[in-house]
């Protein structure tokens, strides 16, 4: 039997980027707010001070900011014919733990999607006719567009201080920036960060061969800035040590860094952390939520009731809490009927070697989100007439920093260990780089989310099951825009390029991205969606479900600017106007 807590406006699951952001426009409008957090609670100057956060061991090899598989995991399978098992280990993907969530791990790169993504299905079937889109894809469109995404863009941009240079201005292009972004209504917080050599080289040959580089955005910032809630933070260094890692020079934004220290400060907000949230609660008729049960460290449960409910946690619990909760119905994909669960994507990970003779890029300076990139081979950024997918990816050079055990850059056929290997490890470590190009990923029949059958976690509760494999859209796409990324590779001039696009089957081992999205998914339409424009469940209106399982298809960015403004997007319209008039604020 639960014990019941008091009261509460507002409760919120999960204290990463979109819960704390809700969280902090709530409260800032006088709601009582409640935040459960899986986690234990997260501070720089403890957690990550600049004696310790350097341990590759710690961070990287052993996980410690990651969730433990055995206090939650994932079971995995290429197609719905297959019998899933269940992550031992993290390896494709790294969900985060404790507050700031994956937000404390990242990389820091913060594109804003194009607009046309919004409303991507009409728009490739207007610009290349009805029929244009293969039988193998589900794309969808948002239910939202740009005009209503740009101040939420500009929100998060104000809290984090994003460094970087717009490339268009009030519709107006600018010298300098990526001409392919959508319209923005003020500059990049912060200048752009300086760039080391090998963005530099790049940029350099993409410029000779007619492309448009420019400063990949950033929340890693480039100077002093204090942002709207009072939070000051330091210029990066190039340590090195930043993706997997905390910053211990409060210059990477996190929600650790940018909004809890102030949020913790009013009195309307606390935070249960080291609370694993079981399931949301509902009602007799299923359609109004009640408030949240969740269980602490000894396994005793909780019953924390609530006005309204926020789900924001990482894009897989997010999906299954709704799954265990009975919210939506769960899709099929033999029949295609069904919402919770669909459109379940991820991101295709390309890129090539490049190994000079006479370059020194002292690969151990760096950071997750310097770097230089450009966009003409990304989305729909390019004509796509007979080439048989579409989609695209984001090109760029972003040297995240030599990791002291891990980074050995040898040529294919180097032996792997002895006399020769440490010869080639000598010989390449200071005169190799990479060009990466981090794709789209889009959404087909069966690949999906659902609960699996078998195995459970410590709860007894279903783990949920992920199908995925990588569509053949997307494979086509990763091998055209590699190829182009290995001519700009070649115009380098290297001794030797090593192409490496995505092919064959989706593989759970190798770290690829951890940009999972999907499986709650937004839209116009709740036969095809689970919530509308404002994050609002169709089905439960007091229910909001915030992050990047709203995506219905993943394009060639990063997901994190377009997650955040999502969050400013609900926390918005439950201000302004679901607290006016109590209910669906979308009518089908």
């Amino acid at each position: 039997m639960a014990t019941k807590l008091p009261h509460t406006d507002v409760a919120i699951i999960g204290l990463g980027w979109t819960g704390a952001i809700v969280a902090s426009e709530l409260t800032a409008a006088g709601l009582d707010v409640v935040a459960i957090e899986r986690g234990p609670w997260r501070d720089t100057a403890r957690d990550f001070s600049i004696a310790s956060v350097p341990d590759e061991l710690r961070y990287v090899h052993r996980q410690e900011l990651m969730l433990r598989t055995a206090q939650n995991t994932v079971t995995v399978r290429n197609d719905p014919s297959e019998t899933a098992l269940p992550m031992r280990n993290w390896g494709s993907f790294h969900p985060g733990n404790g507050t700031g969530g994956a937000g404390n791990h990242w990389a820091g790169i913060t594109f804003r999607f194009q607009p046309q993504e919004f409303r991507l299905k009409s728009y490739l079937q207007e610009r290349y006719g009805p029929t244009a889109i293969s039988d193998e894809l589900t794309l969808q469109d948002w239910g939202t567009d740009w005009n209503e995404m740009e101040p939420f863009y500009t929100a998060f941009d104000r809290i984090v201080g994003t460094s970087g240079k717009a490339g268009n201005l009030r519709g107006q292009i600018q010298e300098g920036g990526n001409p392919f972004e959508g319209p923005r209504s003020e500059e990049y917080p912060t200048k752009p960060l300086r760039q080391p050599y090998g963005p530099v080289l790049f940029a350099k040959a993409a410029a000779e061969m007619g492309y448009r580089p420019f400063p990949v955005p950033s929340s890693l910032i480039s100077e002093p800035y204090t942002n709207p809630l009072g939070v000051t933070m330091g210029p990066c260094t190039f340590c090195g040590f930043c993706t997997n890692y905390g910053c211990a020079n409060y210059s990477k934004a996190s929600p650790i860094v940018n909004i809890l220290p102030a949020l913790v400060r009013r009195q309307n907000f606390t935070a249960r952390t080291n609370s694993e949230v079981l399931k949301v609660l509902t009602d007799s008729t299923g359609k109004k939520a009640t408030g949240v049960l969740f269980a602490d460290t000894s396994g005793e449960e909780w019953e924390q009731p609530a006005d309204l409910v926020v789900v924001g946690a990482f894009t897989f619990e997010n999906v299954r809490l709704m799954l265990l909760s009975g919210i939506g119905k769960p899709y099929d994909p033999s029949t295609g009927e069904g919402t919770t669960g669909r459109n379940y994507c991820y991101q295709t990970a390309n890129g090539v070697q490049l190994f000079f003779d006479d370059k020194n890029f002292n690969p151990f300076i760096g950071g997750g989100a310097v770097g230089m990139g450009i966009d003409e081979f990304n989305n729909d950024n390019f004509d796509h007439s007979g080439l048989g997918f579409f989609g695209g990816g984001s090109i760029r050079v972003t040297p995240i920093g030599a990791a002291p055990i891990s980074y050995r850059p040898v040529p294919p056929g180097t032996p792997a260990w002895g006399k020769e290997w440490k010869k080639a490890t000598v010989k390449n470590y200071l005169s190799a780089m990479s060009i990466g190009c981090e794709a789209s990923s889009y959404a087909t029949r069966n690949n999906y989310l659902s609960l699996d059958p078998t195995y459970t976690d410590r709860f007894g509760r279903p783990l949920l099951r992920i199908t995925f494999d990588f569509p053949e859209n997307d494979l086509k796409m990763a091998q055209y825009c590699t190829s182009k990324v290995a001519d700009i590779a070649r115009h380098m001039g290297p001794r030797q390029i090593v192409e490496n696009p995505m092919k064959g089957h989706w593989n759970t081992v190798p770290y690829q991205s951890s940009h999972v999205v999907g499986g709650f998914i937004m839209g116009e339409n709740p036969a095809n969606s689970c919530v509308n424009k404002y994050l609002q469940s169709w089905d439960v209106p007091n229910l909001f479900v915030v992050g990047a399982s709203a995506f219905p298809q993943n394009p060639g960015y990063n997901p994190t600017g377009t997650a955040a403004a999502l969050a400013f997007k609900a926390a918005d319209a439950i201000k302004n106007i679901y607290l006016k008039d109590p209910g669906p604020m979308v009518r089908t």
